[in-house]
């Protein structure tokens, strides 16, 4: 299983796709720097804003257009009969890949937060003392770190999602399914107060099936609360990560028996 991670993370080192989404990333993160002083005494709000929403944006680029070609490239090229042939079973290949992919995914976040952190620091040494009491929080607000920690737990789980459709679907497909569901569990909760807008009562217990069986991404995103300052408690952090780790392994699990069962003839 690790040779297999080393593998997806050597690929994707010499894949060209990963650095051009951080290259991207890291002008996105230091040109909101300068649409931050286009509005005074909000510059800090935005500049952090914009970073956290940089950072997770093109970290679900890297997860979803990379997770889907988890599997389906080495159907493809025919690399799985050969991958299969050694002493390899497919839960150590599945979890190999997805780990790989996890692994790719933190190094890229941690060069985008790095970059991110360096504009902070830069606006709040060229930054009037004076004008830093009007800044909801510091620059380098600890908080931040909560926020890019929910970020990354976010993007595993949307790793899982791409790699479990990977399975048996193609490309295209997987990644249609995958943005589908990261939309959808963004806005999930409206699933919940269906019943409250149509009284149909079959419509809404469906819509109540399809609320508990979509992931709910929302507790993921606390992004307006980190930007005005507002302290995420440690209980919501706690729960939030055991609810990702609990849903990644049911996808993980459910890749696996999807993949056992396909026959590569």
């Amino acid at each position: 299983m690790a040779l297999v991670a080393q593998a997806v993370f050597k690929e994707s080192v010499r894949d060209r796709v990963p650095y051009s989404m951080v290259a991207f990333a890291v002008l996105i993160i230091a040109a909101s720097y300068l649409i931050s002083q286009l509005t005074a005494g909000q510059d800090m709000k935005i500049l952090k804003d914009l970073g956290l929403a940089a950072i997770a944006a093109f970290g679900l680029l890297i997860a979803v257009f990379i997770g889907i070609n988890l599997v389906s490239k080495e159907v493809e090229r025919r690399s799985v009969f050969a991958v299969l042939a050694k002493p390899l079973s497919r839960p150590q290949f599945i979890l190999g890949k997805y780990f790989g992919l996890v692994l790719t995914l933190v190094v890229n976040l941690s060069v985008m937060t790095l970059a991110f952190y360096a504009v902070l620091l830069y606006v709040d040494f060229t930054t009037d003392p004076l004008l830093k009491t009007a800044w909801p929080a510091p620059a380098l607000d600890p908080r931040l770190v909560v926020a890019v920690i929910l970020i990354v737990a976010e993007l595993m789980l949307v790793t899982a999602i791409a790699l479990f459709f990977s399975t048996f679907a193609s490309p295209l497909l997987s990644a249609l399914l995958t943005l589908g569901v990261w939309v959808a569990g963004h806005f999930n909760a409206d699933l919940r107060n269906f019943e409250t807008v149509l009284d149909v009562r079959p419509v809404a217990l469906l819509a109540r099936a399809v609320y508990y069986a979509l992931p709910n991404l929302a507790p993921f995103n606390v992004r307006a609360e980190v930007v005005h300052g507002v302290a995420v408690p440690v209980s919501h952090t706690a729960l939030t990560l055991a609810y990702a780790a609990v849903y990644i392994s049911i996808l993980l699990f459910g890749a696996i028996a999807v993949f056992r069962r396909r026959d590569f003839k």
